[in-house]
């Protein structure tokens, strides 16, 4: 099935991912299995790409299933990737099955979000992110990034605020650098004004900055960990993301293991 493409926007959208990807036209061609004489050809308009083609050069890119579809639009060609939506009953299974995966990391945190960063799921033991919060950044959809930096969230009791929100709008760039998209640039600029100046000491690592989180139960220092699904062929799974908090030490363990005995 085509549909109705402008002339010369899949040529456009080729250069500016291989641009993005800063890939040469011939370590595109060999990443596709073609030649970068086709590759030149795509660019300028000259050869009109099939179905097969474009995801091939899609998946060379490593472009998301969203941009796939994207590319595949741009050349005239119908979305060969569904987007269910978080609450269909087509991704109810999966969504049943990381409840489980979020039960069985009790005592510790953990949390689902999706592309947005909008809470999707949370186990019991996430409840100790939204105390103290203010009503206006707890209300449904509630985006977990500006629920943690924001001066009325979680940010009020992050004993190291600079360094660890850094950490975090960092990874955003990081992510905005492969996958271009002005309204995640605008979010991240959002959440930089509310950081305080940062002052790394030698010891600061960057990518590994644990979580310093002031509660009535005493101080914890977590550490982030990141889970997809890697074989998604669902838009909205594939966005989906678990972010499972563990202890960095045996204290921190404790109290966490004292709050869940108590939920």
């Amino acid at each position: 099935m085509t549909t109705m493409a402008e002339p010369g926007h899949f040529a456009a959208e080729l250069r500016r991912w291989r641009g993005t990807r800063r890939l040469s036209q011939l370590d595109l061609a060999i990443r596709a299995d073609t030649t970068q004489r086709y590759v030149s050809y795509l660019e300028q308009g000259r050869s009109r790409p099939g179905r097969t083609v474009v995801l091939r050069l899609a998946e060379s890119l490593e472009l998301s299933l969203r941009e796939r579809n994207s590319l595949l639009l741009a050349a005239g060609f119908a979305p060969a990737f569904g987007e269910s939506g978080v609450e269909s009953a087509q991704l109810e299974p999966i969504r049943t099955a990381l409840r489980s995966v979020l039960a069985g990391h009790m005592p510790y945190p953990a949390l689902i979000v999706d592309g947005d960063a909008v809470l999707v799921e949370a186990n019991a033991a996430f409840e100790l992110f939204f105390e103290d919060c203010a009503p206006h950044l707890l209300g449904p959809p509630v985006n977990v990034r500006r629920l943690a930096l924001h001066p009325d969230g979680l940010a009020r009791r992050v004993l190291n605020l600079p360094e660890w929100g850094r950490h975090v709008t960092e990874n955003m760039r990081a992510r905005a650098r492969l996958s271009p998209d002005p309204k995640l640039d605008a979010f991240a600029a959002e959440l930089e004004s509310y950081l305080p100046e940062a002052t790394p000491g030698s010891d600061y690592l960057g990518f590994a900055v644990p979580l310093q989180l002031r509660t009535a139960d005493g101080d914890l220092r977590l550490i982030t960990t990141l889970m997809s699904v890697a074989t998604a062929t669902d838009v909205t799974l594939a966005e989906l993301r678990l972010e499972a908090f563990l202890p960095a030490d045996a204290e921190t363990a404790e109290i966490l293991r004292r709050r869940a005995a108590n939920l």
